[in-house]
């Protein structure tokens, strides 16, 4: 029965399931062939069809992939049953602590045997799709009827969500069986331990008792000289055992709890925030391959300009800003030395925003918008209830910090607050309809546009930043005088740059002046920031591969430097003439909000996480996810740049618009492919909040085993447990 890896594909039962998804792949190819030659889409229709068929096939792998770890598994845990018990058991007993060898002193005089039986069994479906062709027909016409499409739909989301939950049941079962194999070892373990002739005589549990407690002296192995290596003979000195291709992260050191009510509060924050990214960029990514494919459907909720502002909104109103919010609910009463004023009105605030989002991604949908604007499409009353859950959360950290036991502000708590202060405001100023006709409604655009993404975002993460960062690599910021210039210098330069959106444009020429201005006045805080953060990472950058966040801050803090220099470098009229309203515009914004910001807001997850929960999310994970989000922003971004120039030089030699829209198909198709990598990150860090935020269910065998001979103590005995 052993299960053998590489004669897999020689067993039948293995070549019926390659055999069955042959058959389930035979639709796909045969869809592809046309009468003239073979083409990957026939009709635009069919790749609809086949992101449907695609996301299916993810799910039987999975479940295959998950069949062939619990055959695999299972034939492991037969082979163990198969081995001596006895020489399986000294090894428990040669790892034996002093709570254990006053355990079996007292059991020496007690006879115990215990059985278990245990029993486990579950049903495994391997779905077989059959498909039959008929005559050749009208396939282009068939397929793009409607009727066909919503039926294959209808068909295609149920048979991927019943794979989905098999897959998780298969998932479940086979954790179980672990766990329930782990628990009857224990049980045989404690009853062979619980025999007298089994359990060690007094002299050696006081040899191994004493082997515990010895301790090493300084000097004992290395003596009183210095080490030296005079000649030269040691080089690229390593103390790494871990894997070459996978750093071993070292886990944060334990700290004392928060408030248990308080860290609940943070994780439904995290939580939600993460499911809205999940939400959003899904929403994003498929506008991204609608670009390829724009007849993916006609139905008037899914359209590419409704999506698209779905996709915003809920990228910075949902998942940015409850993702900040979090954090300073972590944040704000850890640097203040104080309990936080209210855990009420942070549920309070966690509610608004949330539903305040998930209504106004329904009603952009449905065309109910607030159409004047970039960014703030929803309309003001679903806009009131997210401002009213700021307002309440602002108004618990000020009342925080006043109650805070060290004498200064933290700089953190600065940049934390302003940015409340500021974000408010602007979306007041934005949703005032005084004086917004015409003209007026521009410059109030670029206002609230540029405010909200540099007063409200970068301002937090800024500040999150200055907390967190010292902390990962352990020692202070470099200079809190460069901090403090970077707060005030940003406040005074930001704020005035909104309208480099609209060089040319029919506002005064002096207030574009202003903002290009204001623009390259951005190079003081952004230089003395980077500054700070990489003078403060000095001497640690060791620590970047041994680290969960260090890898996500480090990135943001370039992308920080680049993204801001290279806004500063579109503000000029001589590059705005070219790169304005073509696809660079969009690489940038990715660039600061999701190179800078969302990495950023990684980092502070996985930093803040693991010493909230005690739980270290999978290191495979991590590094996925790292690696997949970053590749993935370079295979949108860097495209976009090339085509959004080759673009504007077009316009500039008076070249037909047509011609602009057909250059950028290739360069589009790498912007889907770049943002599926970092849609698929997303799923990954979904996984590992899970895991971090999971119940453990590991079983530790000896534990278990001494807990079950501590039980059969306390029922014999009136002696406390040990």
């Amino acid at each position: 029965m052993k299960f053998k890896t590489k004669k897999l594909f020689f067993k039948p039962k293995v070549k019926l399931i390659t055999l069955a998804l042959l058959f389930f792949l035979q639709p796909i190819i045969t869809f592809a062939q046309t009468d003239e030659g073979v083409s990957f889409f026939p009709n635009k229709s069919i790749g609809f069809i086949g992101i449907l068929t695609g996301l299916v096939i993810i799910a039987v792998v999975l479940v295959l992939f998950l069949v062939v770890k619990l055959s695999s598994n299972t034939n492991y845990f037969l082979d163990q049953k198969s081995q001596i018990q006895k020489e399986k058991f000294k090894k428990y007993i040669t790892n034996l602590n002093e709570s254990d060898i006053e355990v079996l002193k007292k059991k020496r005089n007690q006879n115990s045997n215990r059985t278990s039986f245990l029993v486990l069994g579950f049903l495994s479906l391997v779905p077989q799709i059959m498909s039959a062709e008929t005559a050749p027909a009208k396939r282009e016409d068939l397929f793009s009827q409607p009727g066909v499409l919503i039926t294959l739909v209808l068909i295609f989301i149920p048979l991927f969500l019943a794979l989905v939950y098999l897959a998780a049941k298969v998932s479940t079962g086979f954790k179980n069986y672990v766990n329930n194999q782990k628990i009857n070892e224990a049980k045989e373990f404690a009853a062979y331990i619980s025999e007298t002739e089994n359990i060690p005589s007094d002299a050696d549990l006081d040899e191994i008792k004493n082997k515990l407690e010895y301790t090493i002296k300084p000097n004992e192995l290395s003596g009183n000289e210095t080490a030296s290596d005079s000649k030269g003979l040691l080089k690229n000195i390593s103390t790494e055992t871990n894997y070459r291709f996978f750093a071993s992260k070292r886990p944060p050191i334990k700290r004392p709890k928060i408030d248990p009510e308080l860290t609940r509060l943070i994780l439904w924050y995290l939580g939600t925030a993460v499911f809205w990214l999940f939400v959003g960029s899904s929403v994003g990514e498929y506008v991204g391959i609608k670009f390829i494919v724009p007849d993916a459907d006609n139905y008037s909720w899914l359209s590419i300009g409704r999506l698209r502002a779905v996709h915003t909104n809920l990228v910075f109103w949902a998942w940015s800003t409850i993702g900040i919010m979090g954090l300073g609910y972590y944040i704000v009463p850890m640097v203040s030395n104080a309990p936080l004023n209210s855990i009420k009105n942070g549920w309070k605030a966690l509610i608004a925003v949330n539903s305040a989002m998930f209504v106004g991604a329904i009603s952009i949908m449905a065309g109910i918008n607030n159409g004047g604007g970039e960014y703030r499409e929803i309309i003001w009353p679903i806009m009131a209830v997210w401002a009213y859950g700021l307002l309440l959360t602002v108004i618990n950290f000020i009342k925080t910090i006043a109650k805070r036991t060290t004498h200064e502000i933290y700089i953190s708590n600065w940049f934390i607050v302003a940015s409340y202060i500021f974000i408010l405001i602007v979306a007041t100023i934005a949703y005032i309809p005084m004086g917004q006709d015409g003209i007026g409604e521009t410059i109030v655009q670029g206002y609230y546009m540029h405010q909200a993404v540099g007063m409200w975002f970068m301002f937090s993460m800024l500040g999150v930043l200055y907390y967190l960062l010292p902390q990962q690599v352990n020692k202070p910021i470099y200079s809190y005088s460069l901090g403090v210039l970077a707060f005030w210098s940003q406040i005074l330069f930001y704020t005035v740059i909104g309208t480099h959106h609209f060089v040319f444009s029919a506002l005064p020429w002096w207030l574009q002046t202003v903002a290009i201005v204001g623009s390259v006045g951005m190079l003081i805080p952004v230089t003395s920031g980077t500054i700070n953060y990489l003078m403060t990472m000095k001497g640690s950058w060791s620590k970047i591969s041994n680290s969960y966040s260090l890898p996500f801050f480090f990135v943001g803090i370039i992308y920080y430097f680049t993204g801001s220099y290279q806004g500063t470098a579109e503000a000029f009229r001589s590059t705005n003439l070219i790169w304005h309203f073509t696809d660079f515009t969009i690489a940038h914004s990715h660039i600061t909000m999701y190179g800078i910001i969302t990495f950023l807001l990684f980092g502070s997850i996985y930093a803040i996480v693991p010493r909230l929960t005690g739980k270290e999310p999978p290191q495979l994970g991590v590094g996925a996810h790292f690696w997949l989000a970053l590749i993935g922003l370079q295979f949108y971004t860097i495209p976009l740049m090339i085509g959004g120039t080759l673009k504007g030089l077009m316009w500039a030699e008076g070249k037909p618009f047509i011609d602009s829209v057909v250059l950028m198909g290739p360069y589009w198709l790498w912007r889907a492919i770049g943002g599926t990598l970092m849609w698929l990150s997303h799923i990954v860090l979904a996984y590992n909040m899970y895991k971090m935020m999971r119940p453990s269910t590991d079983i530790d065998v000896k534990e278990k085993a001494f807990e079950i001979i501590n039980q059969d103590l306390e029922a014999n005995s009136v002696e406390p447990k040990i």
